[in-house]
């Protein structure tokens, strides 16, 4: 009798271990639970509002996981779907036993009795209800308790969850149903959102309501029950309306998005945005771009960021559109588009800072040609000579022509780099001069960001001691982030404290020149340095602006590159920028930085450093700049006969009767334009005759150009026209003789001006004075 007791035990202990062993293989080969579903991609402003989110690929509202779960959700799903989930293994044995009398006594399915863990699993594979599947469920719940932790497993949870139609997620529903963060919701909203995904085909908002009312409420009673809350919060709870329904989701920076979706697709992304002054902005943008489609003008962009983080704070990449109207999708912050004169600001603070210029210093504002290429201002007038800061007030284009070409274009072209414009990042050779009138493209994003970083530079120089920071220079941010230690130095990243607060200064004075009339209608309590643009063809207006506090960036236009008459950065761009800074709380000026700059005699005539025969001088705080600068070129110490009437020499003259005395004089082109600006410019008396031996010729022309080759004009009958050509003389009662070639055309007075017809090929043009001062241009014709 024993042994086949002892063979029955062995045997049973045997298929107990194989079943055990089968179970583990089982166990074993069957994987955790993987979620690879595409998420949509979600972008919050910084205080956690919503900005807007992008579908995810399979057509699901499916938000990334949360990082955590609210005290509220979390309570009412325990209690609804798994009391014990604390407590068991991912499987409880007496759910199922429960679950499985109450099937057999309705019988029909009734209750699952899953728990958290083994619903996880269902998620994951999406299969049917069968038994089958329903072991399996049970192994991997196992296996997910495992390899998580129940923190974890309820996040999962929450993340995948299906709360009725393609929304998926508890933070979702909680967008879609209420439109407020999860952790903003009430007891009825976090019951409620327990208890859907229950059945979420059946029970949705707006469909059934009453059946899924009455369930809420059976759960807002047991958490009274349970003491979660009070009975005053279960009476408020159960009288909250359900919600009629999802609701669409924000959209207030969808250009943003869009940039998200290329750049981080399926991620959940807090911004540095601010919610409300987004939508101010947006709004305003909106109701300008508007008024400029009267013009066929559709298009604009705008960033607002804060100086001191460089952290954006609006983002509007476009207007909205307006009926077929197409373009508006494209993100002009982002968009590469011609500078028009933005960059002219950078040119003049790099040019302070090398010693090229000071402040103040004149610039040539003539005729100027390099080659074949022939800048003119808007106004197509000169002046002559004009002081570098209202040069650039003025927004005039052959002073800074002409400096750029003084200055050194590759200079300049890395220096840009260096200050954050990457986009110019092609040779000298391609863009050529007209690089700092539109030659180049920029993006409305990088302008923010430079202007932004010189601000902070100068900034930071004053509240530091004089020191300069090590990383002042940097691109704007739309996220927080862990910046790294600065380093104090002595030494400028970019520009110099000094350098920038002249260059802000000459911003802040900018004079509206009359293409620009009505300005005086868009007046601001605040002080901003600010700088407008306008691209060739009239197809790009900037505006960019900044203070002690904050950047605003305003491009207008056409996606499509269209140009429209009246497009110019101060009437289009301009406006729009003053009505977003008068969003912003109001700021103090720059402090003057003392320390990076140094007090010098200036020439009040010309702005250079002044020479010992300067007359007139001022003190003036410059900055230190890195080569010496040059003394004032145009005093020179003349002698004049005792009656004034005539330049002569100690040689022409009886001893002791000369008069000396320092004149201001300018090139004869030069001081032909500026005397008609300054009437009380002095022309140099003539030289007494015999006395002189001059190298210097007072005739200089306009038009030829050295060296030109000129195509002849035709008219609208298509006839040849006239060629007009002109010099000046520093002598306003001079006479000029007139020779083309051998022949002799004729003579002038006051006005020099001839019409000729010179015929195809190779000429000479000799003009002679009546002082006998001869100067020769040569140029060609073509027809």
């Amino acid at each position: 009798m024993k042994k086949p007791v002892k063979r029955i035990i062995t045997g049973n202990l045997f298929r107990l271990l194989m079943g055990i062993l089968v179970v583990f293989l089982l166990f074993l080969c069957i994987p955790p639970p993987q979620f690879n579903k595409p998420l949509s991609t979600v972008v919050f402003a910084g205080d956690g509002s919503l900005l807007g989110a992008h579908i995810a690929k399979d057509g699901q509202w499916r938000f990334p996981a949360p990082s955590d779960l609210p005290k509220k959700y979390k309570s009412a799903l325990l209690t609804f779907e798994d009391e014990y989930f604390y407590y068991h293994p991912g499987i409880n044995p007496w759910s199922l036993i429960r679950a499985t009398f109450q099937n057999i006594k309705q019988d029909r399915i009734v209750s699952g009795g899953s728990t958290i863990t083994m619903q996880v699993a269902r998620m994951s594979a999406d299969a049917p209800r069968t038994i089958g599947n329903k072991i399996l469920e049970m192994v991997k719940a196992l296996r997910l308790e495992l390899t998580h932790s129940k923190e974890e497993i309820l996040l999962i949870y929450a993340g995948n969850a299906p709360f009725g139609g393609n929304v998926v997620g508890f933070e979702t529903a909680s967008w879609h149903y209420f439109e407020r963060p999860p952790k903003h919701l009430t007891w009825a909203e976090a019951a409620l959102l327990a208890v859907l995904p229950n059945a979420p085909g059946l029970l949705r908002p707006g469909h059934n309501s009453i059946i899924l009312k009455e369930k809420r409420d059976r759960l807002l009673q047991k958490l009274s029950e349970n003491g979660h809350i009070s009975p005053i919060e279960l009476k408020l709870s159960i009288e909250e309306p359900l919600p009629e329904g999802t609701r669409p989701l924000p959209s207030s920076a969808p250009h943003l998005i869009d940039y998200y979706l290329k750049t981080r697709p399926g991620e959940m992304i807090h911004t540095t945005l601010n919610a409300n002054l987004q939508k101010q902005a947006k709004d305003a943008l909106q109701r300008h771009s508007n008024r400029m489609a009267s013009n066929l003008i559709r298009h604009a962009g705008a960033i607002i960021a804060d100086v001191e983080t460089g952290h954006v704070l609006a983002y509007i990449g476009n207007s909205a559109s307006r009926k077929e109207r197409t373009g508006h999708a494209v993100d002009m912050i982002r968009a590469q588009r011609s500078s028009g004169s933005i960059l002219k600001p950078i040119l003049y603070a790099d040019a302070l800072q090398e010693g090229t210029i000071l402040p103040q210093s004149l610039l040539a504002d003539v005729p100027t040609q390099y080659q074949s290429y022939t800048p003119s201002n808007f106004h197509r007038k000169y002046d002559g000579a004009v002081a570098a800061d209202e040069a650039l007030s003025r927004s005039l284009n052959i002073p800074f022509v002409r400096l750029l070409h003084q200055h050194g274009a590759e200079k300049f072209l890395n220096k840009l780099n260096m200050a954050g414009i990457t986009t110019m990042n092609k040779g000298y050779e391609h863009y050529g001069l007209s690089l700092i009138l539109g030659g180049g493209e920029v993006t409305l994003w990088e302008l923010a960001g430079t202007y932004a970083s010189m601000g902070r530079t100068l900034k930071h120089y004053v509240e530091n001691n004089s020191r300069y920071s090590s990383n002042d220079f940097h691109p704007l941010q739309l996220e927080q982030s862990v910046t790294a230690p600065t380093q104090p130095t002595d030494h400028p990243s970019v520009f110099s404290a000094g350098a920038i607060w002249w260059t802000l200064e000459a911003m802040k004075s900018l004079v509206r020149p009359p293409e620009e009339s009505g300005w005086e209608h868009f007046t601001s309590g605040q002080n901003i340095a600010w700088k407008t643009g306008t691209s060739y063809g009239f197809r790009d207006a900037w505006s960019i602006g900044v203070n002690a506090r904050y950047v605003v960036g305003v491009w207008v236009g056409n996606a499509s590159g269209e140009g429209r008459a009246g497009l110019l950065g101060g009437l289009t761009a301009g406006p729009l920028m003053f009505r977003l800074f008068d969003l912003l709380p109001t700021s103090p000026w720059y402090k003057v930085p003392h320390d990076d700059l140094k007090e010098t005699q200036i020439c009040q005539k010309s702005g250079f450093r002044a020479s010992p025969i300067c007359p007139e001088t001022e003190t003036m705080l410059i900055p230190h700049t890195i080569k010496s600068n040059p003394v004032c070129p145009y005093h020179q110490l003349i002698h004049l006969t005792p009656d004034r009437q005539f330049q002569t020499r100690k040689s022409c003259e009886p001893e002791g009767e000369i008069i000396s005395e320092p004149w201001f004089v300018l090139p004869p082109l030069m001081a032909w334009y500026y005397s008609r600006q300054k009437p009380d410019y002095r022309y140099l008396p003539p030289e007494k005759p015999g006395c002189f031996q001059s190298s210097k010729s007072p005739i200089g022309f306009i038009y030829p150009p050295p060296g030109a080759t000129i195509m002849r004009p035709v008219d609208f009958d298509g006839e040849q026209e006239k060629i007009v050509f002109k010099v000046v003389h520093s002598n306003p009662e001079a006479e000029i003789f007139w020779h083309l070639n051998q022949d002799y055309l004729g003579k002038t007075k006051e006005n020099h001006e001839m019409e000729l017809e010179p015929k195809k090929g190779e000429h000479r043009l000799t003009l002679v004075d009546d002082q006998g001062n001869k100067i020769i241009r040569k140029f060609t014709i073509k027809e």
